[in-house]
């Protein structure tokens, strides 16, 4: 009975370390993708500026009205 508990809770502790790592990764492609220099094609300009907290750079937000995708272009 002791040794079915340590596998389920070794089981479930790998699991949630799985979940951790895969959503890490994830997210950090999601904005990664969705930054840089050149904005692609179909973006517009708006007025909304936001700061990067962990770098401190200003990232002016681009749109796409016809998939809203948002992109965001670092502000010199």
């Amino acid at each position: 009975m002791v040794n079915l508990m340590i596998i389920y809770y070794v089981v479930m502790s790998v699991g949630i370390l799985i979940l951790a790592i895969l959503s890490w990764l994830i997210w950090d492609k999601r904005f990664r993708n969705r930054h840089g220099q050149d904005v692609p094609n179909g973006f517009i300009r708006t007025d909304e500026v936001t700061v990067d907290p962990t770098t401190n750079k200003k990232l002016r937000v681009y749109y796409n009205h016809y998939t809203g995708d948002r992109f965001y272009k670092e502000e010199k």
